[in-house]
């Protein structure tokens, strides 16, 4: 009987590798390029999995899940390590029960992200193992593996992927589920998992022992192999790089890395010996590359043909080796830009319509409104990282001493996933340190920008039961902040009269904006039209940045027009118009 084979994304084919393993437990905080993980491992019901609030939060619930016995898979895109890393360093001298992989989505070229770091980084940094898949079926099989090392090295082990080897498909042979040996079961055992100093001292020189078995593992794991093709050329590289070499320079040898920290020396010399000239061909920072240098192994070329920055290609990679440069069309020349926007009734478009208006300066935050910040909205000044517009904003605040000046006015703009994810700390430091600043939370009870995932105010877990849903403004008060204002984010005068009331206050004000996602909840109303007798094309409504609108030119005549089939009649650019040219 032949195995069953199915067409799966990387994503996908992780969740059914870590369903395969045992795994029994999965924790992520939603992020592209990671987010189907989960959304597909819930599918499987012999693994309990949930959102965590934030990255860290649900690292350490995988780490309460490693020390119990179980096999244990946590998710998060690349900068949601930055907010685990306190608990992973640790846990890399506490050394797992359970296997425990760390799923890190890498985003070259930032599709999706306010940075592309390298998190093969994490690894050194963390001495903890990375092993890294090409394609979709290495991204099931390598799970089993990752876990196996993780328990035979007592180590958390980090699994990278990037935004390709997530989202391409590819064929899979599929397994069946093995459950793990042993019973899941609490065992007291102080010195290895509490990280008191007298602890934390005995732990240390095992992460150093482990390191060098570890490197000896790197020499004859199957995870790294050669392929010894025409000795011209020879390239070592990794995970979708591997990809692009064999279809940009078929005919090379290739020791492509599938364990990428630690390196395989031995390994690494005894290729560069057999091949004339050697490449190191890897997308992000130069880590394989310098590794090399430093054991003494000479790289004809590296980063001095392949940048640091955003995503290889199998064409680019030809062109820079070969120099003969294919010509591809590309399938978007000549057609006008599309930048994202918000959707049409979108309940932040008439808050950020105010916020121009007023011309306060907008501290921001990560999620859908973070698309305020571009053309024709262009109202919001600042972004940096989850939950950081409250903390930014108090910080702004303390030091403006022309307060007058509604320019030097800050609102800083929150969404409640990410409220609840790294937020909540940052108001209660605002309110401590008694603020008066204005942070609005724009609760749309949903985790909007990954793709509509609950979150500890939606009222529903990952599985979909039922769960409490947080109560924002009782949560707000109870932080001891008594100006909590509610606002209707489709009235613009509501908007208006309570954010100048707000702005105005010496004391710190938080404007709770409640109104569901209109993609998420299918939220619609009957389409609104223009009059272009009354339409004068002085394109106010325009400005409101809303996909439903757009310019129609007949003759000598100009008017804006509305799509019915994309406007949700949320009415905003109704109340912009000053020519009553919009209605129902």
């Amino acid at each position: 009987m032949s195995a069953k084979k199915a067409i799966l994304s990387g994503n996908e084919a992780i969740a059914r590798g870590v369903w395969e393993a045992g795994v029994r437990l999965a924790a992520a905080y939603p992020g592209t390029p990671s987010t189907e993980i989960l959304e597909n491992v819930k599918n499987y019901k012999d693994i309990y999995s949930e959102w965590a609030p934030n990255e860290k939060v649900a690292l350490e619930v995988g780490i309460g899940s490693s020390i119990a016995g179980a096999r244990t898979l946590v998710t998060m895109k690349h900068v949601g390590v930055n907010v685990a890393a306190d608990p992973l360093f640790t846990f890399s001298y506490t050394g797992v029960n359970g296997g425990l992989i760390l799923v890190s989505a890498d985003d070259p070229a930032m599709h999706s992200s306010q940075n592309e770091q390298d998190n093969r980084n994490y690894g050194r940094f963390a001495k903890i193992p990375v092993i890294e898949p090409s394609d979709s079926q290495e991204c099931k099989d390598f799970v089993a593996i990752a876990l196996e090392l993780s328990e035979e090295f007592d180590t958390p082990v980090l699994f990278r992927t990037t935004t390709r080897t997530s989202h391409s498909k590819s064929i899979v042979t599929l397994g069946e589920r093995t459950e793990q040996p042993g019973k899941v079961e609490l065992v007291k055992d102080m010195p290895k998992y509490t990280m008191l100093p007298v602890s934390a001292k005995k732990r240390h020189p095992l992460v150093e022992e482990r390191i060098v078995k570890l490197k000896a593992y790197a020499e004859t794991t199957p995870l790294n192999r050669v392929e010894y093709h025409d000795t011209k050329i020879g390239v070592i590289t990794n995970g979708i790089s591997y990809q692009y070499i064999r279809e940009a320079l078929p005919e090379a040898s290739v020791l492509k890395l599938g364990l990428t920290y630690p390196l395989p020396e031995k390994l690494i010399k005894e290729f560069a010996a057999r091949v004339d000239k050697l490449l190191v061909v890897e997308e992000g920072d130069s880590f394989f590359e310098d590794q090399i240098k430093v054991m003494g192994v000479k790289v004809d070329h590296g980063k001095d043909l392949f940048p640091l920055l955003g995503e290889l290609s199998a064409a680019f990679i030809k062109a820079q080796v070969t120099g003969i440069s294919a010509k591809l069309k590309d399938a978007a020349a000549g057609l006008p830009g599309r930048p994202p926007a918000f959707c049409p009734g979108c309940s932040h478009r008439g808050i950020f319509t105010i916020l121009k208006k007023l011309k306060v300066f907008v501290s921001g935050d990560i999620g859908c409104y973070t698309l305020g910040a571009l053309p024709p909205m262009s109202a919001m000044h600042a972004c940096v990282c989850m939950g950081a517009s409250i903390s930014m904003g108090h910080g702004m605040a303390k030091v403006i001493e022309n307060r007058d000046d509604m320019t030097q006015k800050v609102v800083s703009v929150i969404g409640d996933s990410t409220f609840f994810h790294s937020g909540m700390t940052s108001l209660l430091n605002s309110i401590y340190n008694k603020s008066n600043s204005v942070a609005m939370i724009l609760d749309n009870r949903t985790t909007g920008m990954t793709g509509g995932q609950e979150n500890p105010g939606s009222g529903h877990t990952l599985s979909g039961e039922e769960a409490i849903a947080a109560d924002i403004p009782a949560l707000v008060k109870a932080f001891g902040i008594k100006n909590v204002v509610k606002i209707d984010p489709y009235n613009l005068v509501d908007i208006e009269e309570k954010m100048k009331a707000a702005l105005a206050s010496d004391e710190m004000t938080v404007v709770v904006v409640e109104a569901p996602c209109v993609l998420r909840y299918r939220i619609s109303h009957p389409p609104l039209k223009v009059d272009p007798e009354k339409c004068t094309a002085c394109k106010r409504c325009l400005s409101v940045s809303c996909n439903a609108l757009s310019m129609e030119v007949k003759g000598d005549e100009r008017f804006v027009v509305i799509d019915p089939n994309m406007c949700a009649g949320c009415g905003v650019c109704a109340q912009v118009c000053k020519f009553d040219a919009i209605g129902v």
